[in-house]
């Protein structure tokens, strides 16, 4: 920040006043990814540019939250109730509405770097404004814009804060977005330097958890707070996902690769939850965990790798998160107690502390050993005494001056050449245990509602071992390589593929026609970490098989048109089906190896071409052990355990009531089944018509309204319902 006093105002309206005043009619406006934006600046700041054709507004961000809608009368019935009690006071952003109703006026341009899978597939404004970048890069870009093309624009970067007074003090956290902000703080400065006139603008909204780390600031970060509960909005939920068998099965070969004592990545979704639950299953319940991996034959397959970078017992040492995105897996894993390997942000002490010479328990063994550091002699540095304390090595009422420790009774010499002052500190400085250890990194979050309950209920001192910061920090080793390093140990970097070629690419954020379906993220950010770090490894999970309108697709291909992640940072790939060690491996067994976690439906042509292509002998056969990849299969042996309440469909918890989610799948099943089969789809419901109504389906028929049909519409709705949950096995 320059020397410009933080302006303080309480009104929106006057907040966007001061911004149109001070940068301009031409405006930049830069918005943190999904939950971080300001619902109110947001809003207003487009109605001006609506109501004024001569600003110029260019909305520059990610993942603008859009609440459900319906595109038909049953869903509506569905999703009335769900909307009302999930999301009840959160605001639309505006100019998504308009976006999707394709009246968003000319003079506003929204961009994006990141979208909600699948969103925008069909909307040609959001595909032609897209930033393919980096997440450790998207700060970057943002600001180049402006510095290049943009140099007369205004630039403002408003965000959603948490507030909180400490001693005395109000200090501001970025609470769910670490992520960009630091970067963006940054830039800002360089913009104005260069003649760009810039805004930081943060609202307060008390409902955010106050978090801690990098996310701290005191006012004077900040150009502009608006403080005012009247616009405390609530978080925007994002509901549990079912997780499938298929999902499952995903997960539970994963946790198989995850070492004790190791570092944790993982992104939110049906997959993250999956490991999550397999993990716990691996802590809490060994026998019933041993007994599924012997069924699916793991270490009869990948034995030697899972010895090698994972494992099968429960974890003693337990893991440390460091993860771009916190979401609700880290708070269970953390519950559960597996999450909680301590990290330190002093690489003497981490160092010590990998190396089993130094645990949470200071010992005097271990405090000469740290005395005896490289780091400390001769003399010990004001720096590596700070580094040291705000650790607990050192006393904390101690302080550094000229050149030794002062307790403000006795001085002691820092000089370690001196066996006196060595003896003197060693009985008179050193702390009983250590402090501020952190058990995960994080840059940003959204989850469910409960999610943000768990936050704002731990209390202050678990909370501080959850650190936010920016990506530049968690999702790259530039930067404090040296901390980095000793912290990330064995760390596994798990991520999702939508494709995977048999040469090893992954293509994971768009179409081999260039359709964006979300973004690349962090994920090559992870990958290219994996590869430099000499215990890591990079985990892509890849369904096997994709449900399309006209059948069954591969997600295992012999090419693909379109890489995110190019096959020479090729790594472990994992399918329900098992998993493939790729990683400095040739073609010929990158290809088999894929072909072996491949659905066996689709084996034999892939095969063909990887024949025809001359990357396997012609007489290669796939070994018969590979050779049931069947869905039926997998279902089969999984079927004894889900029947002692293992593998749940929501493994986590839902926000949704048990007829939603029966009603649910019943009806998106039927929707996909008469998508290929119209004829047969229609007669079932016909057939209906002439039935009773089973006394089973009333809470079902009750939960969507159509308990009691009053008009022809209305019973022909509830004969779909009806064959829905038939089909679906639920009647």
């Amino acid at each position: 920040m320059d020397s410009r006093k933080t302006v303080f105002i309480e009104d929106i309206k006057a907040c966007v006043d001061y911004t149109i005043a001070t940068l301009g009619k031409k405006i930049v406006l830069a918005m943190p990814l999904a939950l971080g934006k300001s619902h109110a600046f947001a809003n207003e700041m487009y109605r001006r540019a609506k109501a004024d054709p001569e600003m110029q507004l260019l909305m520059a961000t990610a993942l603008s939250l859009e609440k459900p809608t319906a595109a038909s009368e049953l869903e509506r019935r569905m999703l009335e109730p769900i909307v009302d009690r999930i999301w009840k006071g959160v605001p639309d952003f505006e100019y998504m509405l308009d976006l999707r109703a394709g009246r968003m006026p000319a003079n506003v341009t929204l961009k994006e770097f990141y979208f909600r899978a699948g969103s925008f597939n069909h909307v040609a404004s959001a595909q032609q404004n897209h930033y393919s970048s980096n997440y450790t890069h998207v700060a970057r870009d943002m600001m180049n814009e402006v510095l290049e093309d943009k140099s007369d624009w205004g630039f403002v970067f408003c965000q959603l804060a948490a507030k909180q007074v400490i001693d005395g003090k109000t200090w501001y956290s970025d609470s769910c977005n670490a992520d960009l902000n630091l970067d963006l703080k940054r830039f800002l400065p360089l913009g104005r330097e260069r003649g760009i006139q810039g805004l930081h603008i943060a609202q307060v909204n008390s409902n955010l958890p106050f978090m801690y780390g990098d996310a701290v600031s005191d006012e004077t970060f900040f150009d502009v707070i608006v403080d005012n509960e009247a616009y405390d909005a609530p978080l925007f939920s994002v509901p549990k996902e079912p997780v499938a068998v298929a999902e499952h099965m995903i997960g539970l070969h994963v946790s198989t690769l995850i070492k004790d004592g190791g570092t944790l990545q993982v992104g939110i979704g049906s997959l993250g939850d999956a490991i999550s639950n397999a993990l716990l299953m691996r802590h809490h319940q060994p026998e019933d965990y041993r007994g599924i991996i012997a069924d699916l034959e793991v270490m009869e397959r990948y034995g030697a790798l899972v010895d090698r970078v994972g494992g099968l017992d429960p974890f003693e040492k337990g893991l440390y998160g460091s993860t771009e995105m916190l979401v609700g897996v880290f708070l269970d894993l953390y519950d559960g107690g597996i999450l909680k390997r301590k990290v330190y942000a002093d690489p003497i002490i981490q160092r010590h502390i990998n190396d089993g010479l130094l645990s949470e328990t200071i010992t005097s063994e271990a405090a000469e050993c740290i005395l005896a550091a490289g780091e400390l002699n001769p003399i010990i540095g004001k720096k590596t005494f700070a580094g040291l304390q705000q650790c607990g090595f050192f006393k904390s009422h101690l302080r550094y001056e000229n050149f030794g420790i002062w307790d403000n009774e006795t001085w002691y010499s820092a000089d370690l050449r001196d066996e006196g002052n060595r003896q003197a500190i060693l009985a008179h400085c050193i702390g009983d245990r250590l402090e501020n250890g952190i058990i995960c990194h994080g840059s940003f979050f959204i989850g469910a509602n409960r999610f943000y309950a768990h936050l704002r209920r731990m209390s202050e001192e678990e909370r501080k071992q959850f650190i936010m910061t920016g990506v530049a920090y968690v999702n790259q080793l530039y930067g404090d390589e040296t901390i980095k390093r000793l912290q990330r140990r064995d760390g596994r970097f798990i991520n999702a593929g939508m494709k995977v070629s048999l040469m090893g690419s992954v293509a994971s954020d768009a179409l081999e026609n260039g359709t964006v379906i979300s973004g690349v993220g962090g994920q090559y950010n992870f990958v290219s970490m994996a590869h430099a770090l000499e215990d890591a490894r990079s985990i892509l999970m890849v369904r096997s098989t994709k449900d399309l309108a006209h059948g069954v697709d591969s997600n295992v291909v012999f090419n693909y048109g379109h890489t995110t992640i190019p096959r020479h940072l090729k790594d472990i790939v994992v399918t329900e089906y098992g998993i493939a060690d790729l990683r400095g491996k040739v073609d010929r067994d990158v290809v088999t190896r894929l072909l072996n976690i491949a659905d066996s439906r689709f084996q034999p042509g892939l095969l063909e071409r990887a024949k025809k292509a001359g990357k396997v002998a012609p007489d290669y056969r796939i070994p018969e052990c590979y050779r049931n990849n069947y869905p039926d299969a997998l279902a089969e042996k999984i079927a004894p355990y889900q029947a002692k309440g293992l593998f749940k469909t929501f493994p986590a918890g839902t926000e949704f009531t048990d007829e939603e989610i029966v009603l649910g799948a019943a009806l998106r099943g039927f929707k996909a089944r008469a998508a290929s089969r119209r004829l047969g789809a229609a007669a079932g419901v016909v057939s209906a018509f002439f039935r009773p109504v089973p006394e089973q389906a009333a809470p079902y028929l009750k939960r969507i309204g159509l308990d009691g049909p009053k008009t022809f519409k209305e019973r022909l709705l509830q004969k779909v319902v009806l064959c829905a949950l038939a089909d679906a096995g639920a009647l």
